[in-house]
């Protein structure tokens, strides 16, 4: 199988996919090692990574990231295309077409728009988009996996119709995968599984179903989103800050890094 049938396939086995997000390299090359089967990247953890916060980054920095990714594993990778860097159909599609063959399998387009007071595309205009987004996908030099993904309930809009009827609208204009983050109410998520006929995405989150409920519910795609990259700058955090205090009991935690860098990076 081609590398799109391939991460395809990992949608459709009898248990979830769990697919965590690295925001470098070297966390990409341990999760990897660690036995994943796939891998997607997050804006907001390699947001972090030069210096600026979720949305922040440029077109060409999130390609040039999503190639540096795929480029340190041996499994699929989905490329976190935020919403495509444009509001333009044929420029969503030019994106995608752009990171088609550069090294991932699978992309996302949202319909955020980046706007705060109007955060979300109007239907058709997403519609619109995800419909390029897809014909681009599956007709680039490598096909891609494409998730759609609905952003109501990120961004106060709490319209559990209005987010079923993108999804299944995204579903139909050629997504592979669809996903609505945001949502942790178990009824919410099993209705959205029931409604569409697409593998479904959920963002794992604290208070929501467990990894064994959502698989119950029929979910077939879990991911983390920015939660690894920020427990990971937490831990920064918290260490620097007891250095700074004259506490070197932070040390204590090294000897997993070191080990990790150990069995998980090559030798130069």
């Amino acid at each position: 199988m081609d590398s799109y049938e391939t991460f395809l396939a990992l949608h459709h086995g009898d248990t979830p996919l769990l697919i965590p997000n690295p925001w470098d390299r070297g966390s990409a090359r341990v999760l990897a090692g660690l036995g994943f089967a796939a891998l997607a990247t997050t804006s907001g953890g390699f947001a972090a990574t030069v210096g600026v916060q979720d949305g922040g980054v440029t077109r060409e920095q999130a390609l040039e990231h999503a190639a540096a990714i795929s480029s340190a594993v041996d499994v699929p990778v989905s490329a976190d295309l935020e919403n495509g860097f444009a509001d333009d159909p044929e420029a969503v599609a030019a994106t995608v077409r752009d990171a088609s063959g550069t090294g991932p399998s699978g992309c996302s387009i949202e319909d955020y728009t980046r706007n705060p007071d109007v955060p979300i595309y109007p239907h058709a205009q997403a519609l619109e988009r995800i419909a390029a987004a897809a014909e681009a996908a599956h007709r680039g030099p490598a096909k891609l996996v494409l998730t759609a993904r609905a952003e109501n309930y990120l961004y106060g809009r709490a319209d559990l119709d209005d987010t079923i009827r993108r999804l299944q609208d995204f579903a139909a204009a050629g997504a592979d995968v669809v996903y609505a983050p945001g949502l942790t109410d178990a009824a919410d998520i099993a209705a959205v599984v029931q409604a569409v006929d697409k593998p479904v995405n959920v963002l794992l989150l604290r208070g929501g179903p467990s990894i064994a409920e959502l698989s119950e519910l029929g979910v077939h795609r879990i991911s983390v989103g920015g939660a690894l990259a920020a427990i990971g700058l937490g831990a920064l955090v918290d260490a620097a800050t007891a250095f700074r205090s004259g506490d070197s009991a932070f040390l204590d935690g090294v000897r997993t890094g070191r080990e990790a860098m150990g069995r998980y990076f090559p030798a130069s």
